[in-house]
């Protein structure tokens, strides 16, 4: 498994846990809302006084990895698993660079 950096950008809903937003930027620099716990992106416990943007993980799986024609290795994530997180539109693929991930 491994992981992809978002910045948890605010405090939506007071819950147990909380609700935030986070964002991922693509390799195309596209900005992905996702809105879910804050525990499938970050170990903090989070509420509405925290301090925002924060940094935070989305659990992913490689599905496809390449070398774009400028050198760079570029790979599609999926957030279906293991969380199943997806965007607000519903999205769960997403093209990224290689470095941006992290084993977890």
């Amino acid at each position: 498994m491994h992981t992809v950096p978002v910045q948890i950008v605010r405090f939506v809903e007071e819950h147990q846990p909380s609700v935030v937003e986070c964002v991922l930027i693509d390799a195309f620099g596209h900005q992905w809302s996702f809105i879910d716990k804050d525990a499938v992106f970050t170990p903090e416990i989070l509420d509405a006084k925290s301090c925002y943007p924060l940094p935070g993980v989305v659990a992913c799986e490689v599905v496809r990895e390449w070398i774009d024609e400028n050198g760079r290795s570029r790979c599609i994530i999926d957030t279906e698993r293991p969380w199943d997180v997806s965007a607000k539109n519903g999205e769960m693929q997403f093209e990224v660079f290689l470095d941006q991930l992290s084993s977890y």
